[in-house]
């Protein structure tokens, strides 16, 4: 019998969205789509009206993360995503709603 390893690939991705993006449960609906995945990291609102976040963890699980963030929940209207792939680091342990 072999002993087969398999390597996970593990991204961090920044990402700011733009548009109907406060107000609309955005940043709740994130949080329950991340931890659904298995996604660690923060979101928060920025004073311009945009959404900032950092996410972390398996890159297929990050990917959808940042798929949701690109719609938004029912009442946003995203107009924008900005996305930064940045190296992995590990530092979080979950992922939370800053303010």
């Amino acid at each position: 019998m072999h002993n087969i390893k398999v390597m996970v690939l593990k991204v961090k991705a920044h990402v700011i969205v733009s548009g109907r993006v406060q107000g609309v449960y955005f940043r709740g609906e994130t949080r329950n789509k991340a931890v659904k995945y298995g996604v660690n990291g923060w979101i928060r609102n920025l004073h311009d009206g945009r959404v900032d976040a950092v996410f972390e963890g398996k890159k297929d699980d990050v990917e959808k993360t940042i798929d949701f963030v690109s719609r938004g929940p029912s009442f946003a209207k995203v107009t924008n995503v900005e996305l930064e792939w940045q190296d992995y680091t590990g530092e979080f342990n979950d992922f939370r709603i800053l303010y």
